[in-house]
């Protein structure tokens, strides 16, 4: 039994289309709480945080969107990974992608006090490695990753003592990446599988390769989960839509094999935008995922009714 402790994240700055707002009291309604308790496991809800106040910063590029409230979402968010992870397992219910900034950089920290590296699985149609200098959109959920791993161009937020290396970071689903993004990552560092590579030779293979670097380093694995790593037509509940992502049978597939690993300390679950949903459908999936997560076989999925 896993002590799972529920963080509502109700982030929606990193991006300028609002919905994310409704993300955390979605996840609850859809059943997040009684499906993990019915695997068995102990569960907690501390409800919805807020942001830390933070002045808006100076001299910083102007069309960065909500510049300081995504900085006090980091810092809220950092501090409650460092305060919940020894507690448990912390599934940061999301709120739109810059929630990262601080759940990632807050794993890290608790990584490095345990003197173990941290491992960071990203399901996502995006690489989200740009920083405040290279986004062109403004747009800090499109950031996460480009300050966990220590780019410069971050100097309005709190310092990161424990960059995470490209080397210890899986990117899986991608297939929509922009010119500066790729350029940063063409050094062969991160494990990078686009959706071709899926159609190719499967999600089964890279997937394990890397489970098995984590699992010789005894490493902790943060997984971050976006909406759009699933393929709109079964999760349309999400502002950047990319088609030809994930099916529902392989997104199963992944949480199947996470979840065989027992190597996942820490989760987001992001980008769901109820206002864009169809009758709670992605919520539901998602909700659905995160079981397979935790335990929940093929076997025993449940029938929903299609009214």
């Amino acid at each position: 039994m896993t002590h799972v402790i529920l963080i509502g994240a109700p982030v929606d700055c990193g991006k300028r289309r609002r919905g994310c707002l409704m993300g955390p009291d979605a996840f609850r309604t859809a059943g997040l709480s009684d499906a993990l308790a019915e695997l068995g496991h102990q569960v907690s809800d501390l409800g919805n945080l807020a942001p830390q106040p933070v002045a808006p910063p100076l001299d910083s590029p102007s069309h960065l969107h909500a510049l300081a409230e995504n900085i006090g979402w980091c810092q809220t968010l950092r501090h409650a990974a460092c305060d919940q992870a020894p507690q448990g397992l912390p599934i940061f219910l999301g709120g739109d992608h810059a929630l990262s900034l601080g759940s990632v950089a807050g794993m890290a920290d608790v990584a490095a006090t345990l003197g173990r590296p941290l491992f960071v699985l990203w399901l996502d149609a995006h690489t989200d490695v740009h920083t405040p200098l290279t986004t062109t959109s403004g747009n800090l959920h499109g950031t996460p990753v480009g300050y966990i791993t220590g780019r410069p161009g971050f100097d309005a937020f709190p310092p990161v003592p424990n960059p995470v290396p490209l080397s210890q970071i899986a990117m899986i689903g991608l297939r929509s990446v922009d010119p500066d993004e790729r350029s940063f990552l063409t050094d062969g560092e991160a494990l990078l599988v686009d959706m071709r590579t899926i159609d190719e030779i499967g999600i089964v293979r890279p997937l394990s390769e890397f489970l098995d670097r984590v699992a010789a380093a005894n490493g902790l694995l943060h997984v971050s989960l976006d909406v759009d790593f699933l393929d709109p037509a079964v999760a349309p509940a999400v502002g950047t839509t990319v088609p030809g992502g994930a099916t529902v049978r392989e997104a199963h597939l992944v949480m199947e094999m996470l979840c065989d690993s027992g190597l996942v300390s820490s989760l987001d679950l992001v980008e769901l935008n109820p206002f864009l949903d169809d009758r709670g459908r992605t919520a539901n999936l998602m909700v659905d995922l995160t079981a397979s997560l935790l335990g929940r076989r093929v076997f025993d999925r449940p029938t929903r009714s299609a009214v």
